[in-house]
């Protein structure tokens, strides 16, 4: 079973009356080497894994190896005792597990790369908070993963999901879009719906650039993954209230890739452009040295 574009996909979804998630499903079959119940078990697996990736740094400081980043989704967690929170305590609470992911990854822990290692913490954030809002079972969340698979796979196809590649665009971006394409199916949109999250997720971020400080993959990721979150989610909303996307999905694609192989060098994943090179990068630089 190939993949090739969303278009298809949804002809496909309109020909079979399937989901998102079927398509998924039918597609890890079609590979050959798995049975249902062994992909099922795989998805729990990664659903353990989301779970206690993004509860980590929320219980207890979680510092990177290099000591750039660490404490944050901690910090997080514990504002959200606060009552004068700009947003409300759904949203605080996904950035924090956001986040939580970010810094386990970086103190070089156990994590879900989605499709990154980069961006693991917002599909996890997104598909969680949104589970345990609605009060959703496991069934619901193994499904919302088969849904970002498919949006996953045709920028696997179709364009790039690396930084070096594509720059933050092709990680961040595409985290979203796998997000906003699963939380819209586990509130009952349409395939279409999802793919239509799924686009405007990536217009809101196309030409983010990767320049990491010092190469590592702690600043500004951890906090771009926080923002991507936040993109997944209010996105879900505006798609589910109706509003569509005017380019299409694939065509959002074919942009990302356009867009992402014209970046200079400087802003893939290189540490030589954008914050990589400010004042303060050589600041945190020169701290790194000292220890």
């Amino acid at each position: 079973m190939f993949i090739l574009t969303g278009e298809e996909i949804l002809k496909k979804c309109d020909e079979l009356n399937k989901e998102l998630w079927e398509i998924g499903l039918m597609y890890e079959l079609s590979l050959g080497n798995k049975t249902e119940e062994v992909i099922y078990n795989e998805l729990d697996y990664v659903i353990d894994v989301m779970e206690s990736s993004s509860k980590k740094g929320r219980e207890k400081k979680v510092i990177s190896l290099s000591g750039l980043i660490g404490g944050d989704s901690k910090k997080i967690e514990d504002y959200l005792n606060n009552d004068k929170m700009v947003t409300d305590y759904f949203l605080v609470k996904a950035m924090a597990r956001a986040i939580s992911c970010s810094e386990v990854n970086s103190a070089m822990g156990k994590i879900v790369a989605m499709p990154t290692a980069g961006a693991c913490g917002i599909i996890p954030a997104a598909i969680l908070s949104v589970a345990e809002k609605f009060n959703f079972d496991r069934e619901k969340i193994r499904r919302a993963l088969l849904t970002a698979s498919i949006v996953g796979i045709l920028f696997i196809e179709n364009a790039t999901i690396s930084g070096a590649e594509g720059g933050c665009q092709a990680e961040c971006g595409t985290a979203s879009a796998m997000a906003a394409a699963a939380v819209v199916y586990m509130m009952g949109g349409t395939p279409k719906q999802s793919f239509d999250a799924a686009a405007i997720c990536i217009k809101n971020v196309l030409g983010l650039i990767c320049d990491p400080v010092l190469g590592l993959v702690e600043v500004p990721c951890a906090k771009r993954n926080a923002s991507g979150v936040v993109n997944a989610l209010s996105v879900s909303d505006l798609v589910l209230a109706g509003v569509e996307s005017k380019i299409l999905f694939d065509d959002c694609v074919k942009a990302l890739d356009e867009v992402g192989r014209s970046l200079p060098k400087e802003f893939r994943e290189t540490a030589l452009g954008g914050l990589a090179k400010t004042k303060s990068a050589d600041i945190l630089r020169e701290c790194i040295k000292k220890l």
